[in-house]
């Protein structure tokens, strides 16, 4: 529901749904309650570096989203050489890319930056387990968030939580299995591969292209933005797998230019467009633990949920931490069909 405009000190927002950017009620810092007559009020606690967090997030609010995002995706498909050329030279030292890791670890390989950007690895960079069970990380990048949901509620960062069920596109349905159940959040950095992988193998049975709005989920604007993910365009892809449903969210930022699917093909779902919420029934595909599933043009953040009792996570699994496309992050419960890898 659209808030009331009129309302005193509130800005309009708009429902997830629509592509414009949320605005959050102003000013940010309110007691809880008005006192009565005489009543002292305790102020509240500022937190500096809450409010640094804000300072830093509130000009996104005013950026023409979507348009940012339509201009990198057409300026990063130029094959200008001498424009592509630098701005991949550029990009690899400003971000310290591994090329030594790449396929074609010469920049002048690449037709264009978009080609750079999802460049694929050379054979063997990102070994799997031998481990039938093992669940793997999905991308490279750092593990923001993981542990289990409140209910329907998911950890975005410290204090900030937000439902799986407007994360899933607001269905009941989507949602339901993964009431109380387990999830692993990833943010990719500029510098990371940008491929996603099946966590463990599965076959797809419903894929939902989101749109909204198109936040950075850099570490400053995930604590600062309420529902961030449930906020931002994204795609989310449900699989059947051995350990029963599991949804892997591909969550869009600013100035990503596009996420692509396994299934979908080039371009699959290109950001920065006013388009409405589209559902796709797929055949049955079916991706082995590992296999590559989908592409970020511009990096962004990818989520993984299971059902309650599916999954047990790696002791040694700590918030911060670095982690690459067939690292072993938990494993498939005794309770879950056993997975054969193919």
């Amino acid at each position: 529901m659209i808030n009331n405009p009129r309302r005193a000190g509130t800005p309009p927002c708009a429902p997830i749904w629509h592509t414009r950017a949320h605005v959050p009620a102003w000013p940010p810092f309110r007691p809880a309650a008005t006192p009565d007559r005489g009543t002292s009020v305790t102020p509240p606690r500022i937190s500096f570096s809450g409010l640094a967090d804000t300072l830093r997030t509130l000009p996104q609010y005013a950026l023409p989203q979507h348009a940012l995002s339509r201009l990198v995706y057409r300026v990063t498909r130029s094959r200008r050489r001498w424009l592509k050329d630098a701005l991949i030279r550029w990009f690899a030292r400003r971000y310290r890319v591994d090329l030594g890791e790449a396929r074609y670890p010469d920049p002048a390989a690449y037709l264009d930056f978009n080609s750079f950007f999802i460049r694929a690895l050379r054979p063997g960079a990102r070994p799997l387990p031998a481990d039938a069970q093992a669940l793997l990380a999905p991308a490279d990048g750092r593990l923001s968030e993981f542990g289990s949901l409140e209910g329907e509620r998911l950890l975005q960062a410290k204090g900030r939580r937000y439902s799986v069920v407007e994360l899933l596109g607001g269905s009941e349905r989507r949602a339901a299995p993964f009431r109380d159940g387990a999830f692993l959040t990833v943010y990719l950095a500029p510098r990371d591969y940008h491929r996603v992988h099946m966590p463990c193998p599965g076959t797809l049975t419903e894929s939902v292209y989101l749109p909204g709005t198109l936040f950075s989920v850099s570490e400053s604007t995930t604590r600062a933005v309420p529902r961030l993910f449930a906020r931002n365009e994204r795609v989310v892809s449900v699989f059947e797998t051995p350990a029963g449903p599991m949804a892997l969210v591909l969550v869009g930022a600013m100035l990503v230019g596009f996420i692509e699917t396994a299934w979908g093909g080039p371009g699959s779902y290109p950001y920065g467009r006013r388009e409405r919420l589209r559902r796709e029934e797929h055949a049955r595909v079916r991706l082995a633990a590992g296999a590559e599933m989908g592409r970020f043009g511009m990096g962004s953040t990818v989520i993984v949920i299971f059902p309650r009792g599916r999954v047990q996570w790696d002791e040694t699994l700590q918030n911060g931490a670095a982690v690459r496309v067939g690292m072993p992050v938990g494993r498939l419960t005794p309770g879950a069909k056993e997975a054969e890898r193919s």
